[in-house]
């Protein structure tokens, strides 16, 4: 039976059931609601929800994660908005709230928020059974990539690495993020993020790059590619063998992703090793 969800925000949700009108304006919210079945709910979305691709297109787009068009959000008659403390600015979430749509905040910082996390929307949207279902599925997952069945730890060799999410200006994460969380079930510590603030902007410095084991390129938010990465071994030639390319989608995204993204983790940790 449903109950009262508290989100991220401290703000107490009743259970909305089917009558609920989603408007989602985050990425992987928006591929999780479809996974606990709620699809036909979810009235908006960003132009950035692009998952899960046969069944998104159809949902109209009001804008991007940081600005949306007010008036197409009036006009799809949203009664709950999701959305994500990092992801969202205050001002877009306070708007909404005045125009009388319910935001639900989330803010998964670890990788076990997802649970969490899959609690707080099926509980509020009435899909508890597929919301456990997908915590089972995350939680073998995630077993398979922290402990090797009668031998502990799955850690692979401890790394330090250096993850860019930006260019021009160069930026990277801090410690207390998602992604970071992520890189340290296999042992690989994030650097960079000495200035307090949660995605800095650095430098490429000599220091820091020969203090970082492994440069990773994420694919996003900045759609690094290939070219990048090939562009950087040649201006960096005693860094060239640490860069690599990475998908930023199975590394930075919760929900259902993230399940998919526990084994890409583990992939990536198994090649640095061998």
């Amino acid at each position: 039976m449903s109950t009262t969800q508290i989100d991220a925000a401290g703000a107490e949700h009743p259970p909305a059931g089917p009558q609920a009108r989603i408007l989602s304006l985050v990425p992987s919210l928006t591929e999780l609601l479809f996974a606990l079945g709620l699809g036909l709910q979810v009235v908006g979305r960003t132009m950035y929800c692009v998952h899960p691709e046969d069944r998104v297109e159809g949902v109209p787009s009001v804008g991007g994660t940081k600005k949306v068009n007010m008036e197409k959000v009036s006009a799809l008659r949203p009664t709950h908005a999701v959305v994500n403390i990092d992801e969202t600015p205050k001002d877009l979430a306070g708007d909404l709230a005045d125009r009388g749509i319910r935001v639900v905040t989330t803010h998964p910082v670890e990788v076990a928020d997802n649970i969490p996390l899959f609690k707080l929307l099926g509980g509020v949207f009435g899909a508890e059974a597929r919301a456990q279902t997908l915590s089972t599925e995350f939680e073998r997952a995630y077993r398979r990539v922290t402990t090797k069945p009668g031998r502990g730890s799955n850690r692979g060799p401890n790394r330090r690495v250096l993850y860019l999410i930006w260019k021009d200006p160069w930026m990277t994460v801090s410690a207390d993020t998602y992604v970071s969380s992520m890189l340290s079930l296999i042992g690989w510590r994030t650097i960079g993020d000495e200035k307090d603030q949660r995605y800095p902007k650095i430098e490429l410095s000599d220091a820091l790059l020969a203090d970082a084991d492994l440069v990773l390129f994420s694919s996003e938010p900045f759609a690094f590619t290939e070219a990048h990465v090939a562009e950087f071994r040649s201006v960096h030639p005693a860094d060239a063998e640490k860069a690599r390319l990475v998908d930023g989608q199975l590394l930075s995204w919760y929900g259902p992703r993230a399940i998919a993204g526990l084994g890409y983790l583990q992939d990536l940790s198994e090649a640095e090793s061998s």
